[in-house]
């Protein structure tokens, strides 16, 4: 999907541009310079102008540092000394038609005050993602009261704040379709649902307690006034535990599936945190369980290689995983020690379990520490 830099850049060529620079420092230390650009472009910030002589700092229309540029980002204040090449009225014309992403507040008053500090900072983090690809202004916020817009730390002038109900916004806005993000949904998000006009990515925190399950309630209200909603879950190699819970984080994996091409896996351990990581941890490591039975004690070990394996596809670190084999009372052993414990041993069912039991001459060969 085109981003905001995308347009940028190409109205850029259409003028003959092919690398613009800054007059002032804050550009030099961005990590997507053009789009930084295009964004005080496209809300009447600045403007790119002509220069009489070339910059010190310029960057190519790849975002590549170059020597220089007759073409240059310089502040509204400045515009009127130069000859404007690219301003925001040539950006409008050429903005793609991109989706809405709505964070419904209808629970707001199932929350604590913590919970509803969280939902602030969450969202500004939204604005900040959308920001980071498009404008920032395709973010909406519903069911929003006067609490929200006072705990709101963002620049609520750029985003949608909807007092209404998402169904009233959504027939302003003329979207009969959108994809809900719930964990509780039976189908997974795919590329098949960016062709919808608004994604419903959350308004909820800590989902225990009363608010455990309220998700789905969005999307019948929103089913029983006429809007289509397809319900799509987000899973990390088919389980969505170890998906990040975070409104901001869920909205990054969108992004980042849609606008960058990652696949679903990729994306989600890209916004995943250690947190999340653990959960989905814990939930993998026994399933590699080798029981040794030693004089009577039972000794639950795993691979210390899994540590490897897992690492590749969460985002653990090796004292994340030692917190976990602490946690659940797991022993890792390297796999040839392994091997030579199953060569000593013998399998046995017992309590319906399969255990390697170890007679008791050989259990001084029986390694007690990770």
């Amino acid at each position: 999907m085109k981003t905001l830099a995308d347009v940028f850049k190409e109205a850029l060529r259409e003028r003959g541009v092919e690398s613009v620079g800054a007059l002032s420092k804050r550009f030099r230390k961005s990590g997507n310079v053009l789009q930084d650009m295009a964004v005080e472009t496209f809300y009447g910030k600045g403007a790119v102008v002509r220069l009489p002589e070339r910059t010190f700092f310029a960057w190519d229309l790849n975002g590549r540092r170059v020597e220089g540029s007759h073409y240059a980002y310089v502040p509204s204040c400045m515009v009127e000394k130069f000859e404007t090449v690219v301003g925001r009225k040539d950006l409008l014309g050429g903005l793609p038609n991109w989706p809405r992403f709505i964070i419904d507040l209808y629970h707001w008053e199932k929350h604590s005050q913590t919970e509803k500090g969280k939902i602030c900072l969450q969202t500004v983090q939204c604005y900040g993602l959308l920001r980071d690809y498009f404008t920032g202004s395709e973010l909406a916020i519903t069911w929003a009261n006067s609490e929200f817009r006072r705990m709101y730390t963002g620049p609520l002038d750029r985003i949608t704040i909807y007092d209404g109900p998402t169904a009233e916004f959504l027939k302003e806005e003329g979207i009969s379709e959108v994809v809900l993000l719930d964990p509780w949904a039976d189908e997974v998000f795919s590329e098949n649902d960016f062709d919808v006009g608004a994604f419903i990515i959350g308004g909820i925190v800590d989902t225990g307690g009363n608010k455990k399950k309220t998700t789905p309630k969005i999307g019948e209200e929103l089913e029983r006034v006429g809007i289509k909603v397809r319900r799509r879950k987000i899973v990390l190699k088919g389980d969505v535990i170890g998906v990040p819970d975070r409104i901001n984080r869920i909205l990054g994996i969108i992004l980042k599936m849609m606008v960058e091409g990652k696949n679903m896996d990729e994306a989600v351990y890209e916004m995943q945190e250690p947190l999340h990581a653990r959960w989905r941890l814990r939930k993998e490591l026994p399933k590699h369980v080798i029981r040794y039975k030693i004089d009577g004690k039972t000794y639950r070990v795993v691979e210390k290689e899994l540590f490897d394996y897992y690492s590749s596809w969460l985002k653990i670190r090796w004292e994340d995983f030692v917190k976990i084999l602490h946690e659940l009372n797991l022993i890792a052993l390297e796999r040839k020690r392994i091997h030579h414990l199953n060569k000593i041993s013998s399998a046995r069912i017992i309590h319906e379990k399969v255990y390697r039991v170890i007679l008791l001459k050989k259990a001084a060969m029986f390694c007690y520490n990770c």
